[in-house]
Order: structure tokens, then sequence, then C-alpha cells
């Protein structure tokens, strides 16, 4: 965005927050202003990150042969489990405390694979403040084992964004991608889409299909989705979510949402 600079942080000492089989669970807090930006890295534990204020995006990357990235767009309610040794990057979209979970690779819940959000449960936020407080060795037990247990039956949310591979993916499709996220607002169709990277509406759709495993309705649908949450967290109205993502109106967009969610948006407002 013009007039605005990206302030890349390195990772900093990781060593003091490495977990191990006596501390599975270690928690590191920052606060990280506006445009803040992770390099790529990966490391042989897990990690959740989410953010007690603020608003970040995740990109878990992919590897050299296999699909493409996923990109999270997070509000204080919500959270990325990254697999061990899932290489990802981080953007602070709006003034954060991030909050980062470190967790020992053998502590990952039965059958998660990969990475996925899921909702943060006030349980959950206050048993990683606790846990941050560094408690005595006997309360931090109690704590990691509570915190786990909540990690491993949080709710799952499905508001991962799918991008063609960096290499090889097609590049038409990936450009395509990366304008509907910069501009969630526009109203442009396939068509206009595919006509600004040169290819027909038929290819590009065809493309939405073979590499990302969606239609282009349903892959805009979950990008909507993905910025309105924040939005939505931050107590903006239905109509500002709704004009904010592309939607016409406060009614499409809120049936949208109700049939994606599962509630509607009203329920998700300033949290």
């Amino acid at each position: 965005m013009p007039g605005r600079t990206t302030r890349l942080v390195p990772l900093g000492d990781t060593h003091t927050f490495t977990p191990d089989a006596a501390r599975p669970v270690r928690v590191r807090a920052r606060s990280m202003p506006a445009d803040t930006h992770f390099e790529p890295h990966r490391h042989p534990w897990a990690q959740l990150a989410y953010c007690a204020t603020g608003t970040v995006r995740v990109r878990v990357l992919a590897g050299e042969q296999g699909p493409g990235e996923t990109t999270y767009i997070l509000p204080p309610s919500r959270a990325v489990w990254i697999a061990p040794g899932e290489m990802h990057c981080i953007d602070v979209l709006e003034a954060a405390e991030f909050r980062t979970l470190y967790l020992h690779a053998d502590v990952t819940p039965p059958g998660w694979r990969g990475s996925r959000m899921i909702v943060v449960s006030p349980l959950l936020r206050e048993l990683v403040q606790a846990l941050d407080l560094a408690p005595r060795p006997e309360r931090e037990a109690l704590l990691i084992r509570l915190v786990l247990d909540e990690i491993a039956h949080a709710d799952p949310q499905k508001l991962a964004v799918p991008m063609p591979h960096a290499q090889h993916g097609d590049k038409r499709l990936r450009a395509v991608c990366e304008a509907v996220l910069r501009q969630p607002s526009a109203r442009t169709t396939l068509a206009g889409w595919a006509a600004d990277v040169g290819a027909s509406e038929r290819t590009i759709a065809r493309l939405f299909r073979d590499q990302l495993g969606t239609s282009y309705q349903q892959w805009r649908q979950q990008a909507a989705l993905a910025h309105a949450l924040p939005l939505l967290a931050r107590g903006a109205s239905v109509a500002q979510a709704a004009a904010a993502t592309g939607y016409a109106s406060e009614s499409a967009f809120s049936a949208m949402f109700k049939a994606a969610m599962g509630q509607p948006p009203s329920s998700v407002q300033g949290r």
C-alpha cells in the first residue's frame, strides 16, 4: 500500500522458548506494530499463532512438489495451528498483541496433519495468559495439560484461502487470486479478472478446479469470509463488512455468511 513500509522482524532467540518433553508447551508474547513481517521459516515443533488484539495474516507455504500455500487472516477469536516442519510466514495487518505457543511435536492432537484454523475459546485465552506469567513448575504442568486439552477439543474453522504453488502453479491463476485478496471489495467478475491476466474465463475456471480443487465462486466466498471476520470482530457493521467484501447488499452477505458459518454475522461482532 502506498506510503506504508514493511518492518522485517528477525525470529530472535527461539532457543529460549524451545519446547521439550518436560515442558511441551512454551508461550511467547510480543507487541507487534502494523506492517511487521516475519520472513518464511520452519521449526521442528508445532506452533499455535493468534493475537490477543489486532489482526495478523499467516501464510503456510508449499513444499517443492506439494500443493500451493494457504492463507489465514486471524482476528483475536481465531488461531492457526502450524504443524512441525511446515514453512510459514506472518504479516501483521494491524497492531497486534501477538501470542505464539510452541508445542513439542509429541503433543500434536491425534489425527492432526498440516495446518488448520481453530476457534480460541475464552478458557484457552485465559490459560495462555496464565502460562505466560511463568507460574511455578507444579502449576505450569497443570496449565499445560489444560491448554493441550482445550486445543485438542477446539472447534475447527474452515476459513483457509488456498493459493496456487508459487513455483509450480499457473502464474495467471496466482495473479487472479492475489488481485482478489488485494481488492476484496471489488465486484469484478471472473471474466474481468481473466481478461486482466490475458486468459479466458473458461481457462481460469478450469485452473481453479485443477489446481485448487474448488470453483472460483467457492474460493471467492472463502476469501470474503477471511476478510469479513476480522472486520466484524473489531465491531464493524454488517453493512460495512458486506461493502468491504464486494457484496451488493447486506442481506446477500448475511445469507452467504450464515450458510457458510452456521450463524449470522452479528454473532461474531465485537469478539
